[in-house]
């Protein structure tokens, strides 16, 4: 299977989604890039969470075409390809629709700062 490692570790990254509370439904996904390879594995379309399979995961090139995989990307297929694209030194995206981001992007309010978090390999959240 062409990126076995990353297609085992995007499926633990969405379960961690669920585990921390910031993905409804299959509203939200991670993704993962191999550089060196100029390709991305990402979640598949409407697949729920607890039934992610690192063969069920997608592999597209950074241009957007297919490589590998039997289902459909994510419709945020094209965000993740345009950031880890933009952002050189990111290892993937991960994308939710938390009740509170959902609530303040529906309120059309501007947002003054940014603010990056990332979960580190033992499951520790750094900001």
């Amino acid at each position: 299977m062409l990126l076995q490692t990353l297609r085992e570790e995007v499926p633990a990254a969405n379960l961690e989604l669920v585990r921390h509370g910031t993905v409804l439904y299959t509203f939200g996904n991670v993704s993962g890039i191999a550089r060196r390879d100029g390709l991305v594995a990402l979640k598949p379309s409407g697949v729920p969470y607890k039934l992610l399979t690192p063969a069920g995961i997608v592999v597209s090139q950074l241009a957007g075409a297919p490589v590998d995989g039997t289902l459909n990307p994510s419709s945020d297929l094209w965000t993740h390809l345009e950031l880890c694209s933009y952002f050189p030194t990111i290892g993937g995206v991960a994308h939710t629709h938390s009740d509170h981001a959902t609530a303040w992007a529906q309120a059309q309010c501007q947002l003054r700062g940014r603010l990056e978090m990332r979960l580190t390999p033992d499951g520790r959240s750094e900001v």
